[in-house]
């Protein structure tokens, strides 16, 4: 019996198939991921181990060699790449297909943590994680300012302690750090003449400044029967203080840092630089993560973006530029546009 008959002597059947078949296109429609880059989902894990001051060389031998040593122990691995560059090695394990990943990167981080044993001291702790190419910027969150006395290390605080932490919150975007900036620090520029003047070494002034300013709990005290905390003094309040730290005792009498460095409350040397509409600016970028819809994040973020300015001083700006939506909406026309055509 054809088909065209069944529908005739049942139109209420045809029109509620019908009917649902439409409905379940449109709730497909609103539910559906809408990107250009799909979900790929390559097995493979990357390790970024920084070391500053090393060059290639030292970190091939110290810390890569330590590190691909202890990942052969890991299930499932088909090989391990990696490349060592000056304060930097960037390693690839690549897991053969079907792999569980969950499990993968709990065996990935148990055996770095076992071969940071190895690590020469000073090693700080490496970046793990995965990597998908649909996790892709979209957008950049970019702070300006027309105040001259709001400098550029300023707005990169203010993005990464006030902006980071409530952009790091929305859903399906992931928060890298700010850029073009430099991060606030205390810097102690070293006069190398008088230095070597007072037969001081770098090491010695590190060491010195260490055991100046120690981190140490201050614990309580009982008071007729009550044990408040006790603050101690042993963490400077002001980095001018700093200087007042005594380096070494002569004949002549003290040493102290005031003596062959300055200290101030300033930034890292630059070593990233951004540039919107000519200007030097700080930006954030706007990543999201690989399942996350670009059109979703985009319309999340920017609907975020007062609620950013609220967090910000007076003098500074945040805007959302570079939205990468219109690629992907009219890629979206065009699908459309081919399968009505």
């Amino acid at each position: 019996m054809s088909l065209a008959r069944q529908a005739l002597r049942h139109p209420w059947t045809v029109l509620v198939i019908v009917t649902a078949i439409c409905l379940g296109a449109w709730l497909g429609l609103q539910r559906m991921s809408r990107d250009i880059f799909p979900p790929l989902g390559v097995p493979a894990i990357y390790v970024a181990q920084p070391y500053g001051g090393m060059d290639p060389l030292q970190m091939e031998g110290f810390l890569t060699y330590r590190y691909e040593y202890h990942f052969l122990y890991i299930a499932n691995i088909e090989h391990v790449e990696s490349k060592s560059i000056q304060g930097a090695s960037i390693m690839k394990l690549q897991f053969h297909p079907g792999t569980d990943m969950s499990q993968a990167m709990s065996e990935t981080v148990a055996q770095v943590n076992r071969a940071r044993a190895f690590m020469p001291p000073g090693t700080v702790a490496p970046f793990i994680m995965r990597f998908d190419a649909g996790s892709v910027a979209v957008g950049h969150l970019v702070f300006s300012t027309d105040d001259p006395n709001i400098t550029l290390n300023q707005m990169q605080d203010q993005a990464l302690n006030k902006v980071r932490p409530a952009f790091a919150t929305l859903p399906g975007v992931s928060a890298p750090p700010p850029f073009g900036g430099s991060s606030r620090g205390v810097v102690v520029n070293v006069n190398p003449d008088r230095m070597r003047a007072y037969g001081l070494s770098p090491d010695e002034i590190v060491s010195a400044i260490a055991k100046g300013n120690p981190i140490s709990p201050s614990g309580n005290i009982n008071l007729d029967g009550l044990y408040p905390i006790v603050p101690t003094n042993a963490i400077v309040t002001d980095v001018k203080e700093l200087e007042s730290i005594p380096l070494k005792h002569g004949p002549q009498g003290a040493v102290f840092i005031r003596d062959v460095a300055t200290v101030s409350d300033s930034a890292d040397v630059t070593t990233s630089y951004a540039l919107a509409n000519g200007k030097r600016t700080v930006y954030l970028p706007v990543t999201k993560r690989a399942e996350a819809s670009t059109l979703a994040v985009v319309k999340t973020v920017r609907a975020a973006v007062p609620e950013f300015q609220k967090l910000l001083p007076p003098g500074v700006k945040v805007s959302f530029e570079f939205d990468q939506t219109p690629v992907v909406q009219r890629s979206i026309d065009s699908l459309v546009h081919e399968g009505g055509s």
